[in-house]
């Protein structure tokens, strides 16, 4: 079996599948394929449920990649070069990068999963519609809240890997506890499971974040209405301060969350509220291009020149 250096090879590692895309030389799709990620059995599982996937792809196309781009949650502690922040929590203090090309005998990047939304999103989405956008920041609003920053076209991580995370900074003072051991984290307030908590807090209720949207469409919940305003402020707060430490030059919102067509009107309006130039917005926000596509092709793009 011959090995590819034309082709971009790329892995998606959630915690519950892992996908595998190779693209072409044009970033036109060749094969994707996915298997269940089985994180309940371990972090050997792991590995061996990546080698077997990428086993599978080689023999579809008759050829090796030289070396493969990840995606993944947490991020790669850049001293320690141990996972960390990862929500597969059998992940975290592994040398995961180490440990996949002695698996795999081959070349590994690794990088977190927001950071690969935003540049495949900047190289293959949303961002080609702002050709000059050089500053690119991807948010990622669902079950979680993450992001990414892009700048000419280059992920920046940071000295610590936490470039783009503003998932975790203090949104709420003395709010719900997070995982990661603060209160009333950007995460906790408006993620779709934060925004689902609040609504059973203050209605003794339980409804899906889509049935608490429609509820306030009709005007026929107050409970649903405070949610979604509860939202839509904070929401803003959480971007001016984006807006006034990054300046981007384009957002992209993914994540169900982001599907919410309220926070690219009334939203926009309550960044302007908060931002620190006189009421005054102009950085377009828009959808994601790439569906749930984004992750693995940022992934591929891990290894593009």
């Amino acid at each position: 079996m011959t090995m590819s250096n034309a082709k971009l090879w790329g892995i998606d590692l959630g915690g519950t599948k892992i996908e595998c895309a190779v693209l072409d030389s044009n970033l036109d799709t060749i094969v994707r394929k996915r298997i269940a990620t089985e994180a309940d059995k371990g972090y050997p599982h792991i590995l061996s449920q990546i080698k077997k996937l990428i086993d599978q792809v080689s023999n579809e196309i008759g050829e090796r990649p030289s070396g493969i781009g990840f995606a993944t949650p947490g991020v790669l502690e850049p001293e320690t070069k141990m996972m960390k922040n990862c929500n597969t929590v059998c992940m975290n203090g592994m040398p995961m990068k180490d440990d996949l090309e002695k698996t795999l005998n081959l070349s590994i990047k690794l990088e977190n999963d927001a950071n690969c939304f935003a540049l495949a999103e900047t190289l293959m989405g949303s961002g080609k519609n702002y050709p000059l956008a050089e500053v690119i920041f991807g948010v990622i609003l669902g079950t979680g809240v993450g992001g990414g920053l892009i700048v000419n076209k280059k992920i920046i991580e940071g000295r610590h890997g936490l470039g783009g995370e503003w998932g975790h900074n203090i949104l709420e003072e003395n709010g719900d506890l997070c995982y990661c051991g603060k209160r009333g984290c950007v995460e906790k307030v408006i993620s779709g499971p934060g925004l689902q908590t609040y609504y059973t807090r203050i209605s003794g209720k339980s409804l899906s974040l889509k049935d608490i949207l429609q509820k306030h469409s009709e005007k026929s919940d107050e409970h649903a209405t405070a949610t979604i305003e509860r939202l839509l402020e904070n929401y803003g707060k959480a971007i001016s301060v984006l807006v006034n430490i990054i300046d981007p030059d384009l957002f992209v919102i993914g994540g169900g969350v982001g599907n919410i067509d309220l926070l690219y009107t009334e939203g926009y309006e309550r960044i302007k509220k908060y931002v620190f130039n006189n009421g005054k917005l102009t950085t377009p926000i828009c959808k994601p291009a790439l569906g749930d596509s984004a992750g693995v092709f940022g992934a591929a793009l891990l290894y593009k020149d």
